[in-house]
C-alpha cells in the first residue's frame, strides 16, 4: 500500500490513486504558498486586490490539503491527457483546481492561459513548476493551434469562459471526449422578511466588492422584499460610503481599479443607460480605471429580463412583493439557463426550495462561505456549467475528478 505524509506528519493511505507519488509534489507547492507567499501574492495583486489575493492563496492551500480526500471519495481512473482552457481571473485557485489536483490521475496536463492574463499566468506557472515539477505544460498557441495539437487528442477537456465559446468547442469534439464547461450565473441575492438586515448588508458588500466586483460568485441581482427595500438600500449606501479605494497592493483598500478592459467598458455603459436608477456612486474614471461602487434601484424583473453579468462593484437592486411570484421568476426563462448559485436571507421557504432545485443555495450566508475546491459546485443551468460526453449533456454541479470517475469506463481504471 502506498503511503504519503500529510501536513501533520502522519502517514496516510493513497491506494488507488493513479499517480499517488505526485501527492508529494502538491505538498511542495503547499509548503511554498504557506512559507513563502510573497512572490505569488505580489503577482496576483497585478490583477486582484490585496485582500482577494490573500483569499485566493487560502483557497488554493485548502484545496491542496483536501486533494487526497477528494481522490478517495471519487476514485478517478488514470487519464492519458487533459486539455484546459484557463479563466481570466482567480489564476492560482484555477491552477490548483484544474491542473495540480487533476495531475494526480492524469498522465499529462496541458493548459492555455486566457489572453487577458497571459503574461501573469506564464510567470505564475514558472514559480509553481519549480516546486511541483509535474507534467503540466503551458501552451501559448493560438486557440486554433491549441485545439488541433492538444484538445483534439485529449480524453478530457475543461473550458472556463462564455457559453457561446464553449458551444463552439464542444461542436468540434469527438463523442467519447469528456467536456466540462464552467461559466457564470446570475447568483441572485434575496433579502426576505425576517432577515437580519445588518448581516445581509455586510455580506452583500463583501461578496459584491470582492476583488472590486471581478469575481464570478458576485450577485448580479439583489431582490429585496418591498417592506425592507428602503432600509436595505440605506444600509448599503452607509456601508459603501465607508469603503476605502486604493491600489491593488494596498492591504487597507476595500476596492481598487478594474483590471479587465471589457468589464470596465460594460459597467460604464450599464451605468450610463441606468443613470436614472442610481441612488449612490457610479462615477467612472477611465484614466485610473476606478468605478465607484454604485447602487441602482428599481425596475421590473421578469423571466425574460437579461440581467447583465457585472465584473465591477455594481449593486443591481429590485424590490419584490410576493415570494411565489419571485420564485416563479427566478426559476424560469433566462434564470433557468444561467442557474448557478443563489443566497437567501430571512424566511422564504417556498422560494428557497424552488431555488434549490436549480442552484446551489446558501441561507443567511454568501456563496463564498461554501466555496470548496474539493467538492462539486454550480447549478443546473447549461449556461452556468455542464458535463458533456457521448452525445449527452447534463447541467449539474461540476468537479473534475468526480466527472472523470463517472464518465470513463471502469476498464480504464
Amino acid at each position: 500500500m502506498t503511503h504519503v505524509v500529510d501536513r501533520s506528519g502522519t502517514a496516510v493511505g493513497a491506494e488507488g490513486i493513479p499517480f499517488a507519488d505526485r501527492l508529494q509534489a502538491l505538498r511542495r507547492v503547499r509548503r511554498f504558498l504557506t512559507d513563502h507567499p510573497r512572490a505569488v501574492h505580489e503577482l496576483l495583486c497585478e490583477i486582484s486586490t490585496h485582500r482577494a489575493a490573500g483569499y485566493e492563496i487560502e483557497a488554493a492551500v485548502a484545496t491542496l490539503d483536501g486533494a487526497l480526500g477528494e481522490m478517495e471519495r471519487h476514485r478517478p481512473p488514470r487519464v492519458p491527457r487533459l486539455a484546459v482552457f484557463m479563466p481570466s481571473n482567480v489564476m492560482l485557485y484555477s491552477y490548483v483546481l484544474y491542473l495540480l489536483v487533476p495531475a494526480l490521475y492524469t498522465e499529462h496536463v496541458v493548459f492555455r492561459p486566457s489572453s487577458q492574463v497571459k503574461d501573469q499566468m506564464v510567470r505564475l506557472h514558472a514559480l509553481l513548476a519549480e516546486h511541483h515539477r509535474l507534467p503540466v505544460e503551458l501552451s501559448t498557441a493560438s486557440q486554433r493551434g491549441f485545439m488541433r495539437d492538444h484538445v483534439e487528442p485529449a480524453e478530457a477537456v475543461v473550458f472556463t469562459g462564455t457559453y457561446a465559446n464553449a458551444e463552439q468547442i464542444r461542436a468540434r469534439l469527438r463523442p467519447e471526449q469528456l467536456f466540462l464547461f464552467l461559466g457564470s450565473g446570475v447568483n441572485p441575492f434575496v433579502v426576505a422578511p425576517g432577515a437580519d438586515l445588518a448581516r445581509a448588508v455586510r455580506d452583500a458588500v463583501e461578496i459584491r466588492t470582492l476583488n472590486s466586483g471581478q469575481d464570478c460568485l458576485g450577485p448580479d441581482l439583489f431582490c429585496v422584499h418591498e417592506d425592507l427595500l428602503d432600509a436595505f438600500v440605506d444600509g448599503l449606501v452607509t456601508e459603501l460610503k465607508g469603503l476605502r479605494y486604493g491600489p491593488c497592493d494596498d492591504p487597507l483598500a476595500d476596492y481598487g481599479p478594474i483590471f479587465y478592459d471589457g468589464a470596465l467598458e460594460e459597467a460604464a455603459l450599464y451605468l450610463a443607460r441606468n443613470r436614472g436608477r442610481i441612488v449612490h456612486g457610479g462615477a467612472v474614471d477611465f484614466r485610473t480605471r476606478r468605478i465607484e461602487p454604485a447602487v441602482a434601484v428599481g425596475g421590473e424583473v421578469t423571466p425574460r429580463t437579461q440581467v447583465p453579468e457585472f465584473f465591477a462593484p455594481v449593486f443591481n437592486v429590485v424590490g419584490y412583493h410576493d415570494e411565489d411570484d419571485l420564485a416563479a421568476t427566478l426559476t424560469t426563462g433566462v434564470f433557468t439557463e444561467r442557474a448557478l448559485g443563489s443566497s437567501v436571507y430571512g424566511t422564504a421557504p417556498r422560494l428557497t426550495a424552488a431555488l434549490r432545485r436549480r442552484t446551489t443555495v446558501t441561507v443567511d450566508t454568501t456563496l463564498l462561505s461554501i466555496d470548496d475546491g474539493n467538492a462539486p459546485f454550480g447549478g443546473y443551468g447549461r449556461q452556468a456549467n455542464y458535463i458533456s460526453v457521448a452525445g449527452e449533456l447534463r447541467a449539474e454541479p461540476v468537479l473534475v475528478s468526480k466527472a472523470v470517475a463517472e464518465h470513463f469506463p471502469k476498464a480504464a481504471r
